[in-house]
């Protein structure tokens, strides 16, 4: 049963734990040429927005870069305003679902996250202190979905592959942990990670 070798509870922010408020506003805009599917796939492999989610440039920086990049019609000081509104915080509940995962089991974060970002949602939401290990892509360097966001989880842990439960709202995070042996779903929302933990056996209805 996947429940014996699990170790490690590794949750994604965005869309998982956190209440996102759709498609950046900025980004909207390209729906008149691309669905949105395609627009988290630019923004996922974006030179920018890596850069900027490992931390190896400012956030001015980015905005410019991320408006050439994607021949957005935006102001970058707008832009960060309209980013950093992305994020509505926890969703309700979020806080206590993890706190209820047994303590046999570790409980991390694997995001890409960012500067605007990462204190607001982990630091003064307590979220911080009910998981035991963070793996931002901002204090790694590492982004999903390159296989190396993974190997460095597995390289710092010390758990193998099939002992991680990866949860993700994002298809390609959850393809490129699953090529790599870790057991990753795709989930939305608290009802669809309580239900993942429940299908898995690490809880109960």
């Amino acid at each position: 049963m996947v429940r014996d070798r699990i170790r490690l509870v590794l949750f994604d922010l965005g869309g998982v734990l956190v209440e996102l408020a759709g498609l950046p506003t900025p980004l909207r805009r390209l729906r008149d040429r691309l669905t949105d599917d395609e627009i988290w796939a630019r923004w996922l492999t974006s030179t920018a927005v890596r850069d900027f989610e490992t931390g190896r440039i400012e956030p001015h920086t980015f905005a410019l870069r991320i408006i050439d990049e994607m021949k957005l019609d935006a102001d970058p000081d707008r832009l960060l305003k309209e980013l950093a509104a992305w994020t509505k915080g926890l969703f309700p509940g979020a806080l206590e679902l993890v706190n209820s995962i047994p303590p046999q089991y570790e409980r991390g974060i694997l995001s890409n996250c960012n500067a605007l970002h990462w204190s607001r949602l982990v630091d003064d939401t307590g979220l911080g202190q009910a998981v035991n290990l963070c793996f931002s892509s901002h204090l790694t360097g590492k982004v999903k979905p390159d296989k190396e966001a993974f190997l460095h989880v597995i390289d710092a842990t010390g758990y193998a592959p099939d002992e991680i439960l990866f949860l993700d709202d994002n298809k390609l995070n959850v393809e490129a942990a699953t090529r790599l042996g870790i057991h990753a779903r795709q989930v939305r929302g608290i009802e669809e990670v309580r239900q993942a933990l429940i299908e898995v056996g690490i809880l109960h209805k």
